[in-house]
């Protein structure tokens, strides 16, 4: 194998706040993490990816400089399932990053592809941090890292999007107004915003027909309140990860070991730095 010459680490995503509201242009809050897509350039020519899905790539690679782009997982969890970080986002800005283009254009490639999406899990990659983003638009946001938790089965995202589109009527706007509510009490009171949310979110599901709030969920979240503490999913629900609040280091270590008790796996995370190129 080829030496690589370069490469670009891009970061996944993390939902905090504001699932599915977003999509009608309320606000979220988005965190970027350290797990995510690694792609190296060598010397060659072709694309390469674990499951030889190039869809969500070769768009950004059309005209790019002759090279093996290679595609791999950052920072893999080692679990079995995809937790629900935001591969394909992460994948196209770093093919956008790698080709020496915009990353800002991965934007309008990753939606054509997948056809639908706020962009929330785009912008994650490209900025890294902790973000508010509304409509299209980005700032950096003081959000906490929190306790990341596996429910143990992948969802997918696409079929409860067209179940809450298809949602019609007066409970709708509510929903908007109550989720953005808890993004803008996320600032002073994070636990109590996450219980906020995962309640909009809920209504929200039950209203809606939307498979949201799973049993291996719902678990997970009587355990953080039982730890003094609030988890809700993270993203479209039906499965992938939780994400849970503290307050305070011993009450997050009990959680922790109960989770571990009742066979679901804690995946740690750091906040990451946007997608960037780097000559190796």
């Amino acid at each position: 194998m080829t030496r690589p010459f370069a490469e670009v680490l891009s970061p996944g995503k993390l939902v905090l706040l504001g699932e599915y509201a977003v999509l009608d242009g309320a606000p979220a809050l988005v965190i970027a993490i350290d797990r995510g897509v690694r792609c190296t350039l060598s010397a060659g020519d072709g694309i390469e990816t674990p499951v030889g899905d190039t869809r969500f790539v070769a768009p950004a690679l059309a005209d790019a400089p002759a090279a093996l782009y290679r595609f791999t997982n950052w920072n893999p969890t080692g679990l079995p399932g995809k937790p629900g970080f935001g591969g394909s986002a992460a994948a196209c800005v770093a093919a956008c990053v790698a080709a020496g283009r915009p990353a800002t254009d991965a934007f309008a490639i990753h939606h054509a592809v997948q056809g639908s999406g706020s962009g929330i899990d785009v912008a994650a990659s490209i900025h890294g941090g902790a973000l508010r983003f509304q409509g299209g638009a980005v700032t950096a946001a003081a959000a906490p890292c929190p306790v990341v938790i596996f429910s143990g089965r992948s969802a997918k995202t696409g079929p409860r999007v067209q179940q809450y589109r298809a949602w019609r009527g007066p409970a709708r706007e509510a929903f908007l107004a109550r989720s953005a509510d808890a993004v803008a009490q996320a600032a002073d009171d994070p636990i109590g915003a996450f219980r906020a949310g995962l309640r909009a979110l809920v209504a929200m599901s039950q209203a809606a027909g939307v498979d949201y709030l799973t049993d291996e969920l719902a678990e997970i979240s009587r355990l953080a309140e039982a730890h003094g503490g609030a988890a809700k999913p993270s993203g479209a629900g039906g499965g992938d990860c939780a994400v849970a609040l503290f307050p305070s280091p011993a009450r997050q270590s009990a959680f922790e070991a109960a989770c571990a008790a009742a066979g679901f796996a804690v995946i740690p995370i750091s906040l990451a730095a946007p997608a960037r190129r780097r000559v190796l």
